[in-house]
């Protein structure tokens, strides 16, 4: 096991942290790569449009600029597994969530055009969009927070299945990474217990 700190929301820090581990194990096989920055829900016209880019950027260069560090490693051995995970506000339009909404949409849409470029060296990219997750730090924050509680508070009465948890998601990443999910790429994957049907 190797630990690297790298800021991968720059390209020096991705790289870096890709590197180490190639230095350290000799290939990626598997890369999780999660959107980031945590902004919490806010109605567009109380954002201040100096924050705009930076809620975008904080969300999408975190996942997209490892994957792309990534992809040499991945193609000198033409195979891996790359799963990205974004959120369900890709695909369900919500009150509060423009810009992150935009932020994640993007991250979607890059798993499916790199699928298929991807695919000609043996690499599958997968995309996991959650909606709200319990027993996380983000999940107290935003329950603490007015706006987010009662915007996700709506949300969690229509989760008939139950909450999502930590574990829900690790599942679903393992099968992705694992040879169950052999011939399956491209895909986007709703993990919210039935709030959406997105």
């Amino acid at each position: 096991m190797r630990f690297v700190a790298a800021d991968v929301t720059t390209p020096a820090g991705a790289a870096l942290a890709v590197q180490t581990c190639v230095d350290a194990f000799g290939r990626i096989d598997t890369l999780v790569s999660c959107a980031g920055g945590n902004p919490k829900p806010r109605l567009m016209h109380e954002t201040p449009i100096e924050n705009v880019p930076a809620i975008i950027a904080s969300i999408t260069s975190g996942v997209l600029l490892p994957v792309r560090a990534a992809l040499d490693p991945m193609m000198r051995e033409k195979r891996g597994s790359i799963i990205c995970v974004a959120s369900d506000a890709a695909k369900v339009a919500t009150p509060g969530e423009v810009a992150i909404g935009a932020a994640m949409a993007a991250i979607v849409m890059f798993c499916r055009g790199l699928a298929i470029e991807a695919k000609r060296s043996q690499i599958r990219v997968n995309c996991v969009t959650p909606s709200i997750v319990r027993d996380t730090p983000f999940y107290d924050e935003l329950m603490a927070d007015p706006f987010s509680a009662r915007l996700f508070s709506k949300a969690e009465r229509l989760a008939s299945l139950g909450v999502v948890e930590p574990g829900d998601l690790a599942a679903l990443v393992a099968f992705l990474a694992g040879p169950g999910a052999a011939r399956l790429t491209g895909q986007t994957i709703s993990v919210n217990g039935g709030i959406s049907a997105a």
